[in-house]
């Protein structure tokens, strides 16, 4: 009878040392996956930045500066709005005269829907 005690106490304590190392072989794996998961965000973050240094760079060669673009887009303005007020003067007085006569010149008739009864 002793050594039946002494046996299920040997498999209580085999599987009390079973238990520890599933549960210590299950934190382990626990810790690497998150260290894997920390690496792969590492890694994500050195490739975005990456790309994002490329986009930058691929802008400022095709692009120029967004300062330098503002610029130049001010610029173009300013030359069309030259090149308007510049049509305005040569037009002006054309375009007033023909308002004025279309204005002026008024012939009195009677509408085509005015019934006569």
């Amino acid at each position: 009878m002793a050594s039946q005690t002494q046996g299920i106490q040997q498999l209580l304590a085999a599987e009390k040392r079973a238990a520890e190392k599933v549960s210590e072989a299950r934190k382990r794996k626990a810790k690497r996956l998150k260290q894997a998961k920390e690496e792969a965000q590492d890694e994500i973050e050195k490739y975005r930045q990456e790309r994002e240094r490329q986009f930058k760079e691929f802008e400022a060669k095709h692009m120029g500066t967004r300062e330098g673009v503002a610029a130049k887009i001010d610029a173009e303005t300013r030359v069309k709005i030259d090149e308007m007020n510049k049509m305005v003067k040569t037009q002006q007085e054309a375009v007033i005269t023909d308002i004025l006569n279309l204005v002026y010149d008024i012939k009195p008739e009677l509408h085509v829907n005015y019934r006569l009864e």
